[in-house]
């Protein structure tokens, strides 16, 4: 029997939003993260606020005298940060609702999650870029301004729409989206449009569908977040920036074992640069002046996993297949058939890179292959590893 003493239990409320959020619950995983590999946490997690389960959540007003050693705590309001202040003991505050207050926080760098969006907007040849943020919060503010920095740095526009935030309580879901609406038929198209989280992007995308508008020729739409409810039941799928929850519940909890250990902290204000982009439908598009070539170009993307070859493309303009092969060259600077090839191969790689491993079988034919043969040998040649090699580096990398 081992006589060495066990380290004291560091008892740890997380006084966060209800982790039925998909972002919490993958945060509070990356706490749970930090606690099993350093041992010696007990976590005391924030219930569902839900009526029907009788349960309130957990809030920093009713810890006052819990004799617990620290908390990570969502300081959403001077009355939180008031009460975070008098429970005399370590916090570590994950929102960014308050620009300004003496607390260590880890918070996403919100900046870099619009300047990621616009990117990807810019790279999809998009030059005119809009944005759709919530009025008076400080995060919807950081994400346009990355956004807008970004693409005023490209040289093109960018239109901004901020709604009300409490427009929701005295007017009807019609009457919420009304300006929605009345603002998106001012913007010329195509143009990239970013909204400051997923539910805003999945308004944009259904107001769209209303007013007659494409998505994603007409207007390309990311979010942020990178909710899984929202992105993948999203018709068509939708584009959104992930946060990378985890990485910031670990450096949280990091930040609060410092703080609980007296050792000292260098950095009390830490942000968590954003995982990426996750492309999907909303922005699967390419905008080239050249009515020919945007003509074959939009085709490829809607119809990217039906098994087809040049001549169908070539079906879809009004020239023939010479003249389209010229008009992409000068354009593109590539064959129709090499354009094909890399935008099934992009498409692959996104999926090569979900955690859920497709089999390769579906993968193939999710992408347009006609076989797992002709996706290892077209993957090959665009990237340059097979995709069983492209999968392993893919997936090392979120680990």
């Amino acid at each position: 029997m081992s006589t060495h003493p066990r380290p004291p239990v560091r008892h740890i409320a997380l006084a966060c939003y209800p982790v039925a959020i998909p972002w919490m619950a993958m945060l509070t995983q990356g706490v749970t993260d930090y606690a099993a590999e350093h041992g010696g946490w007990s976590l005391t997690v924030s219930p569902p606020s839900l009526g029907s389960a009788a349960e309130e959540p957990l809030t920093l007003q009713s810890l006052r005298g819990w004799p617990g050693d620290g908390v990570i705590a969502a300081i959403a309001s001077e009355a939180d940060l008031r009460a975070a202040m008098r429970l005399g003991k370590p916090v570590v505050n994950i929102a960014a609702v308050l620009s300004e207050m003496d607390l260590p926080c880890v918070t996403p760098d919100h900046q870099a999650m619009g300047r990621l969006a616009a990117q990807h907007l810019l790279d999809c040849g998009l030059r005119r870029l809009a944005y759709l943020g919530i009025e008076g919060l400080w995060y919807s503010q950081q994400r346009q301004r990355g956004f807008a920095e970004l693409a005023d740095k490209a040289g093109v526009p960018c239109e901004t729409l901020e709604i009300p935030r409490n427009i929701a309580a005295a007017h009807s879901w019609r009457e919420q989206i009304a300006p929605l609406g009345r603002w998106l038929k001012t913007l010329r198209t195509p143009v990239g449009l970013l909204a400051v989280h997923d539910y805003r992007a999945r308004a944009v995308v259904d107001e769209c569908r209303r007013l007659g508008l494409d998505v994603p020729h007409d207007v390309a739409v990311l979010g942020i977040d990178n909710d899984l409810t929202v992105c993948e039941f999203s018709r068509p799928t939708l584009t959104s920036v992930s946060r990378d929850p985890r990485r910031q519940g670990y450096v949280a909890a990091q930040l609060l074992d410092d703080l609980m250990a007296g050792r000292p902290v260098f950095q009390r204000k830490i942000l968590t640069p954003p995982q990426g982009v996750v492309a999907r439908q909303s922005t699967d598009t390419v905008v080239v002046e050249n009515v020919h070539v945007a003509a074959a170009a939009h085709f490829i993307h809607d119809h990217l996993d039906e098994p087809f070859g040049v001549d169908r493309v070539v079906q879809a303009t009004a020239i023939s297949r010479r003249q389209l092969e010229i008009h992409f060259r000068r354009v593109l600077g590539c064959t129709v058939y090499d354009y094909l090839c890399r935008q099934r191969c992009r498409r692959a790689t996104q999926l090569l890179a979900d955690k859920n491993r497709v089999k390769f079988r579906t993968l193939a034919r999710t992408c347009g292959f006609s076989s797992v043969e002709h996706l290892r040998l077209v993957f090959r040649r665009q990237m340059g590893v097979t995709p069983q090699q492209y999968r392993k580096t893919a997936l090392a990398k979120t680990l």
